[in-house]
């Protein structure tokens, strides 16, 4: 996170006071309907343009640059769920083919930390009416210049009256509002968009984003679940969660933490970034175990390598509440296609609400031995080109007979976009990770279906150490 230089001047800096969050249905329904719109227009100036000569793949090249400026400046501009979206494509792209990839990879990544910010006074109205009219005492200092902009707020570096370094998160005005129209307009205009995102499922991530809409705009929610994360992880040697200070409905202030972004470790050396991945991984599958929550977005904007070499975690907007640790029935699940059992599998499956209707279990078995490759060896390299496969793979069988009688139950949702966001994180990073023993540590049911996983007493986080066995 860049800390940038502490100032208490409220005019330093001001930013631009037209880049406002649009609040009104109509007016973001109309910036959304920019998308496809746009994209019909290209598509009629890149016909004039083969039609004059132009050879075909240097149009195409040049239409997937044009959509990908369009698709970031109307999504980092609306914020909200709107940019939420875009947040998600670009936890997917390394599932994309190339051709569609490359134009969107740079412009949607910065949507995982990058938006327009709203104008300090804005964020001094929220202030004032979330800690009241003297707000300012309780800072020392404070930047009025956002180190971060994000979907739905946006972060201000500040200092405690005691002198100790704080993150200010303040919420956009209107955003719950937003964030509720942009979900109801992509779900309408998800035909229209699915084609600038390589056929990605855009409806299905929609649905998610809408069932925990109350809880991401409500920061004492997000404040209460960071808190208990933190306790239940403080002193850890792997892992850091900023403890918090104050949480109200819309303004959150926790500890600040100095690091760079996990992506920072792209084109680092091998071992650096098998290092840290394997931190990331362990602590997607160890939170609910060692603490009791599930940390839902693993999109990689929310997690710091620390100036020790530790993992940051921040953003708890949207988790799930898990005081008994993951399901032991999902480790069984898995281990039963890594050995290959297919009617086990199948029989697993069933009773827990994943498929619908009868099925073949060797033609199951075989459409999702992909998604449980990593777990079948002791090291499993992660790259872009494995992850395209896989996505090449089950896109390809849509409409079968397999896929079209899978079903994710709801209280699996939010684990199944973990799991799956962690791997593509980790084919973004190009990294080798141990991944079965994450698996056999912090999944229950994987290793031995009666064994509870490591760090865990079976009786909550207030029982753990939250050290865990997990060598890094």
């Amino acid at each position: 996170m860049q800390t940038g230089e502490v100032s208490t001047d409220p005019e330093a800096l001001e930013p631009d006071d037209r880049r406002v969050l649009p609040e009104s249905t109509f007016g973001r329904g109309a910036r959304m309907l920019s998308l496809p719109l746009g994209a019909a227009a290209r598509a009629g100036v890149g016909m004039g343009r083969r039609l004059l000569g132009t050879p075909a793949a240097e149009v195409d090249a040049s239409l997937r640059d044009a959509a990908a400026e369009q698709l970031f400046q109307v999504l980092g501009e609306l914020k909200g769920g709107a940019m939420k979206f875009g947040q998600a494509l670009s936890l997917f792209e390394a599932m994309l083919p190339e051709d569609l990839a490359a134009p969107f990879r740079e412009r949607l990544r910065k949507l995982q930390d990058a938006a327009p910010p709203m104008p300090s006074s804005r964020a001094q109205a929220v202030l004032r009416s979330e800690l009241g009219t003297d707000w300012r005492r309780m800072f020392a200092e404070i930047d009025l210049r956002p180190a971060a902009a994000a979907s739905i707020g946006q972060v201000h570096r500040a200092r405690l009256a005691d002198g100790r370094p704080v993150a200010i998160k303040i919420q956009y005005p209107g955003a719950d509002v937003a964030l509720a129209s942009d979900l109801r307009q992509i779900q309408r205009l998800a035909g229209a968009v699915s084609p600038l995102t390589g056929g990605l499922d855009v409806v299905a991530l929609t649905r998610e984003f809408a069932a925990r809409i109350s809880e991401e705009v409500d920061y004492t929610l997000e404040g209460a679940s960071q808190q208990q994360v933190s306790l239940a992880l403080a002193g850890h040697p792997r892992f850091v969660v900023p403890a918090v200070h104050v949480a109200t409905r819309r303004v959150l202030v926790s500890d600040w933490i100095d690091g760079e972004k996990l992506t920072s470790l792209i084109g680092k050396p091998e071992e650096e970034r098998n290092r840290s991945a394997l931190d990331y991984v362990t602590f997607l599958f160890a939170g609910p175990s060692l603490a009791g929550i599930l940390h839902g977005d693993p999109h990689p904007g929310n997690y710091l390598i620390t100036p020790d070499g530790r993992l940051g975690v921040v953003d708890f907007g949207l988790v799930s509440r898990m005081p008994n640790g993951l399901p032991p029935a999902m480790g069984r699940l898995i281990r039963s296609a890594v050995d290959r059992d297919a009617d086990l599998m199948l029989s697993g499956l069933s009773d827990e609400g994943f498929v619908r209707g009868g099925m073949d279990a060797t033609a199951l078995l075989d459409y999702l031995s992909p998604f449980v490759e990593p777990a079948r060896v002791e090291e499993f390299a992660f790259n872009r080109e494995w992850a395209r496969s896989q996505f090449a793979r089950v896109h390809g069988s849509m409409g079968d007979p397999v896929s079209t009688q899978l079903n994710i139950p709801p209280e699996y949702s939010l684990i199944y976009r973990v799991w799956m966001g962690g791997i593509a994180v980790l084919s973004q990073l190009d990294v080798r990770a141990h991944f079965a023993q994450v698996l056999r540590d912090w999944l229950p049911g994987f290793a031995d279906p009666g064994a509870a996983p490591a760090g865990s007493t079976g009786q909550g986080p207030a029982a753990q150490d939250g050290l865990g066995s997990t060598s890094a």
